[in-house]
């Protein structure tokens, strides 16, 4: 699953002017109370195929279900317990192999989400058959069977689709709803006659019933967890084309956009053809499908169905009128994302949630190793790892991260495990130790893995076995257990003097933190690369401290060289000074992770503010734009230190507009046919920044803009079109704001029409804020629109957004993915500036969220205290700086 991290990342960030950077699945509830769902099954049962018929009634919010389940009984035991949720049961037995079949009392367990199969003897060992009728409800968020509703010229449609991962598929069918149970499924679903059905595998057959329903029938799936089951049904069509190995590749759309999923299909096919050779086992079933979905989750885009990939439209779907160059990334990455799952998740799945990261971080990694590899136009600098690591430091940094092997008790702290650490920290580490490796030894270990739990469960350990038979004298365990199985960030100190003629290098490591400034430091083995002054590269592993020699005493050395090092480097200040005299002969890589690291070590004093400005100063206007967008990203973050102190902000602006605006001006509004993806993307940037900035003929020329695009819509190019719209909005009059709902109410793609709603929750005016959140309350704006329209009210005003929330919970919850509301609130807080929003965090999570689901309400107060205490500690030193140089 591609959870959506970079607005958890930012608001972890928010204000802190540490540069934050992306990573590159109910009815209405009752309100939430302070305790979780805690039950795993016993283990006297275990069920080997699954045989499911569900009869949707999409007009009524319900369906009928009838379910039998292969299974072993393991020892002696009076009942069998599965995971259930929102189902209610009838006719129910249980029949032994060649028995007559008994009556089963079903008892019901809402609070743990489990039914109990009681008998009136104890069951003996052996094979039986649990059969029974059932019904449950469709949803209106992504949790088991649930309905989006979206326009058409035709008018408003509903499909139907399902959502399993982490701890959903028991609301779909009884089951057992964990990883390590794994079985084969045959599924029938009976839809209307029109309809196209889709599951994990291809259709075996299809019959008419009488009344305008067919019964669609599917192929038996592979043996797998019940998460990645997958049914979906609604007015589709498709588009499919043959792999090299015979795989089918398909795109299921809403009828009439399946031409905007062609870049999709076609770059599936190309990624799935990479992972069939990286991963030495090919793609195991016959077909692979992405199926589009209008709407939106708070907390994911895509989900990685065995065979059946689901993907909300905005992450598939390319409309040449509206989407740009990062729209076709986010389409190609998130893919190759999920393809990766069919591997790593799918054919090999954890254990345990304890364990996500196996799923979510390999996943991350493949996702940016593979778009780098199939189009390296779009990373030309080789940015991409750096910028991964230094996000997940971010959140790494506080005390309340966690390692990415955690402890998983509560199907609420599963849904919290899918976060920056697991995501980002992840997929850093694993650079880091394919660059410590070897990129051979590293995929040797991985087809190793692969094919020795094929079809089964894996723990994290079971990985690092084949890859220390893989890259045998390495210590590879030691360092890999040091950095999945702690928490935190290490810090690399630099030392290096001239001794005979050679620059000796003395590395001592330390922990980088953000908020216990005086903490023991962990300890860690750190694989580090050095390059000195004459290019020669050197390794290490720092245990504590390390020492190395390089020839010549020409220039300083640049520690972490490439970027792949999952830690911050703090210099000598004379070694600093020397690196920034020679800043303009780095790589462009080695450029970004010098001003990132600087930035976040002078967040908490370890650097002076001084050393970032002077680089950012430094900078010609024709540098590479990957540099620019570093710099202009840097700038914005100090910015926000200012908020709400409009002198002191003012002054720090002239200096920040008078670097950004000539680069801006050079670039002009109107893409060139030969500019790059990334001269497009720093493009868009800048026109942020400076907009938010209050770069008066930024946002003027945007106004003129968008009064062209209203007279005549082709004016607005599709790279520009979201930013313009972006800046117009946020800076919204009440007429304005009116035009962009116009817009949004008569848009009939579902598509463009989410983006208005968006667009709608910008405004920085606090009474356009409330109309949007009033909004947000009604039918208008869609059922998944809704969360994400306060979700985005709180960038800009937070405790608004919050309290607002809070007064209307009840209706909020059933708007939240069911098991992630104890993520949604606090997450509504997270950029506040106010110290009392501390103390409404903690009332609402005494309150309202279990204390063992408690994570992101802890991570949002230390986020607001701490960027409120780095705030007082920094803006006096970047005052000095500006008064120093004329500002």
């Amino acid at each position: 699953m591609r959870r959506i991290l970079a607005t958890a990342i930012t608001l972890a960030l928010a204000g802190t002017g540490i540069p934050a950077f992306a990573q590159g699945e109910a009815p209405a509830a009752p309100a939430a109370q302070p305790q979780a769902v805690t039950t795993q099954l016993p283990h006297t049962a275990r069920p080997s195929h699954y045989r499911v018929e569900v009869t949707p009634h999409a007009e009524k919010m319900a369906f009928d279900g009838r379910i039998s389940i292969d299974l072993d009984v393991l020892e002696q035991t009076s009942s069998i317990v599965l995971q259930a949720a929102d189902l209610r049961f009838a006719n129910s037995t249980l029949v032994a192999a060649g028995g007559k079949p008994m009556p089963a009392r079903v008892s019901v367990d809402a609070g743990n989400q489990t039914a109990s199969f009681s008998f009136d003897k104890p069951l003996s060992p052996g094979r039986y058959t649990l059969a029974t009728d059932y019904s449950g409800v469709i949803n209106t968020q992504a949790n088991g069977l649930f309905a989006l509703d979206y326009p058409t010229e035709a008018g408003s449609r509903r499909a139907l689709f399902t959502q399993f991962e982490n701890s959903d598929a028991r609301r779909f069918i009884p089951s057992w709803d964990e990883p390590g149970f794994k079985a084969t499924f045959d599924v029938a679903i009976n839809v209307p006659e029109a309809d196209m059905a889709v599951s994990n595998m291809p259709v075996a057959s299809s019959r008419a019933l009488g009344n305008g329903l067919k019964q669609v029938v599917f192929q038996t799936t592979p043996k797998m967890s019940t998460y990645l089951l997958f049914v979906a049904a609604g007015d589709f069509e498709r588009a499919a084309m043959e792999d090299d190995n015979g795989t089918e590749i398909g795109v299921i759309t809403q009828k009439g956009k399946v031409e905007q999923a062609r870049f999709a299909m076609e770059g599936s096919r190309d990624v799935l053809r990479e992972y069939n050779d990286y991963f030495g086992v090919p793609y195991p079933l016959p077909k692979l499908d992405n199926v589009a979905a209008p709407g939106s989750s708070q907390f994911f885009s895509a989900m990685e169905n065995w065979g059946a990939i689901f993907t909300f439209e905005h992450t598939l779907l390319l409309d040449p009128a509206v989407s740009g160059v990062s729209d076709k990334q986010r389409v190609f990455s998130v893919a190759a994302h999920e393809i990766a799952h069919q591997w790593f998740g799918n054919l090999v799945t954890m254990a345990w949630w304890d364990d996500l990261w196996l799923n979510e971080g390999f996943a991350s990694w493949m996702e940016e190793r593979t778009t780098r590899k199939l189009h390296p136009e779009w990373d030309v600098n080789d940015v991409g790892a750096a910028m991964t690591s230094r996000g997940a430091m971010g959140r790494d940094a506080y005390a309340t991260t966690h390692p990415i092997v955690q402890h998983v008790a509560t199907v609420e702290q599963a849904s919290q495990a899918f976060d920056g650490i697991t995501y980002g920290k992840g997929a850093a580490v694993i650079a880091m130790f394919e660059d410590y490796v070897g990129a051979d030894a590293w995929r040797e270990g991985v087809r190793s893995y692969v094919r020795a739990h094929a079809y089964g469960n894996a723990v994290t350990d079971d990985l690092w076995r084949e890859m220390d038979k893989a890259a045998p004298g390495k210590r590879f365990v030691d360092v890999a257990h040091d950095f999945t199985l702690q928490p935190g960030v290490p810090l690399i100190r630099v030392a290096s003097q001239c001794v005979d003629g050679k620059t000796r290098v003395t590395l001592t490591q330390g922990e980088y933190t953000l908020d216990r400034k005086d903490k023991v430091p962990l300890r860690w083995r750190v694989p580090v690369t050095v390059r000195g002054a004459d290019g020669t590269v050197a390794r290490t592993l720092v245990d504590g401290n390390s020492a190395l020699e390089l020839p010549g005493c020409a220039g300083p050395v640049l520690v972490n060289a490439g970027q792949k090092g999952y830690y911050r480097t703090l210099y000598a200040p004379e070694q600093f000074k020397a690196l920034g005299q020679g800043f303009a002969r780095l790589p462009v890589v080695d450029q970004l992770g010098m001003m990132m690291d600087a930035s976040a070590l002078a967040a908490v004093g370890l650097q002076p503010e001084s050393d970032v400005l002077d680089l950012t100063a430094q900078v010609p206007a024709n540098a590479p734009s990957d540099l620019w967008e570093m710099v202009s990203g840097t700038l914005g973050g100090i910015d926000a230190l200012f908020k709400g102190d409009a002198p002191r902000q003012a002054a720090f602006r002239r200096y920040a507009r008078s670097r950004l605006s000539p680069v801006l001006q050079s670039l002009g509004w109107d893409a060139r046919e030969d500019d790059s993806a990334q001269t497009r993307q720093l493009r868009s940037g800048l026109i942020r920044v400076l907009s938010t900035m209050g770069d008066e003929p930024v946002i003027a020329e945007a106004r003129r803009r968008f009064d062209a695009f209203l007279a005549n819509p082709e004016s607005l190019p599709a790279d520009l079109r979201r930013t313009v719209l972006g800046v117009v909005a946020r800076n919204a009059d009440a007429a304005t704001w009116d035009r962009l709902h116009a817009l949004a109410k008569k848009e009939t793609s579902s598509m463009v029409r989410d983006q208005y709603y968006g667009l709608l929750a910008q405004a920085k005016d606090k009474a356009l804020a409330q109309r949007a959140l009033d909004m947000a309350l009604t039918d208008e704006p869609g059922a998944t629109n809704a969360a994400e329209m306060i979700g985005l009210v709180a960038h800009e005003h937070a405790d608004m957004a919050f309290d607002f929330a809070v007064a209307h919970r009840e209706k909020v919850d059933t708007l939240v993915d069911s098991t992630s509301r104890a993520r949604y609130y606090p997450g509504l807080a997270r950029s506040s500036d106010n110290p009392q929003m501390v103390d409404k965090i903690r009332a609402f999570a005494d309150k309202h969220i279990a204390p063992t689901s408690r994570r992101d309400a802890e991570t949002a107060i230390t986020g607001i205290q701490t960027k409120l205490k780095l705030r007082a500690q920094r803006k006096p030193q970047i005052d000095a700086w500006l008064r120093k140089n004329g500002y």
